[in-house]
């Protein structure tokens, strides 16, 4: 039986997990929340972290019942992900395993969100769509390795809604992504846009130029709303997914769908991808908030996998790298 603490704080979420042999004991969370219109930047970010984690390892520690001698293992975040919050979590990460005397573990963030996938809705071998405010790829596992089949060439689908969110001065609360999911809701007149697929590419880049361009006199003019604009916006790059996803799975001979990351929340994205399963007698698997946002239950998660095959981070080692790549970690724990 292994108990693991996960450390996350590669972007606006930090967050303190335990987990044992699969089972979630404790996954706290808080979110920094910048004013309406604007982004979160680097310094704030880690600053806020600063603040906050050491409250949540200790209401993590009482959540789950579990006493620092009893854990066997401390994860953090390695990357990918922003400089100074990374810097800041994996501070605390170190300073803890050296006071508890445990070992540590450097987890890709990304192959955190995947390995919770895998735990919480006990999908065997899927195809993954990882999409969030900083990533977005399609990935299949084999020989060893998560493979990316297909990504974003310039801005993740997270960072081109959050940045409409700010054109349209949506609040920040309790996440842009989440405040255009639900105006789109309300959404009834389509515009359409660019849509960018290059092979198993995507771009979001010109998407977002080009409704930024038009909107202010859309909207003035109302002949759309602000309603409207957000709909056809999800309904256009939710649709380019959907394709390279479906590729993906096609090249694979995958039946499994995973969606991960913060926009895997997406109602309106699930629909959409779990029409195309269903054509192809394939199935979709999907997380809700508490496991799709950043959460440290996501790092103890991989760390335990990584643990039990017998990979821990040499003290030296025990550093950031904000460029991650998902392929690049060797996966021992999977056959």
């Amino acid at each position: 039986m292994v108990i693991a603490i996960g450390l996350e704080g590669s972007a606006n979420k930090v967050g303190v997990g335990i987990i044992r042999d699969g089972e979630v004991l404790a996954n706290c969370r808080q979110t920094y929340i910048s004013p309406p219109g604007e982004g979160f930047l680097p310094r704030e970010t880690a600053q806020h972290h600063r603040e906050k984690i050491i409250g949540l390892v200790r209401e993590a520690l009482t959540v789950s019942g579990i006493s620092p001698d009893k854990i066997d293992v401390v994860c953090y975040t390695k990357g990918p992900g922003m400089g100074a919050p990374l810097i800041m979590v994996a501070l605390v990460a170190r300073i803890i395993a050296q006071i508890w005397n445990k070992p540590i573990i450097g987890v890709n963030h990304c192959i955190g969100h995947i390995e919770m996938g895998r735990l919480i809705t006990k999908c065997n071998d899927p195809t993954v769509l990882y999409v969030s405010g900083g990533n977005t790829q399609i990935i299949a596992y084999s020989q060893n390795r998560y493979r990316i089949f297909g990504e974003t060439i310039d801005i993740a689908i997270g960072n081109c809604l959050d940045r409409f969110a700010r054109v349209l001065k949506l609040s920040n609360d309790p996440s842009p992504g989440y405040n255009i999911e639900k105006m789109a809701e309300k959404g009834k007149k389509f515009l359409h846009l660019p849509y960018t697929v290059k092979g198993m590419d995507v771009s979001f880049s010109g998407i977002l130029s080009n409704i930024e361009k038009q909107a202010p006199h859309l909207i003035s003019s109302k002949q759309y709303t602000p309603e409207d604009l957000c709909y056809s916006l999800q309904e256009t790059i939710f649709a380019m997914l959907v394709e390279i996803t479906e590729r993906a799975m096609s090249h694979c001979g995958s039946q499994e769908v995973l969606i991960v990351g913060g926009v895997g929340c997406n109602v309106r994205l699930q629909e959409m991808m779990n029409i195309m399963c269903e054509e192809r007698g394939a199935k979709l698997y999907a997380t809700d908030e508490r496991f799709c946002i950043d959460n440290g239950a996501m790092i103890a998660q991989a760390g335990i996998e990584m643990f039990q095959s017998g990979t821990t981070t040499p003290w030296d080692l025990v550093t950031c790298t904000q460029r991650y790549r998902t392929d690049e970690v060797e996966v021992t724990w999977r056959s």
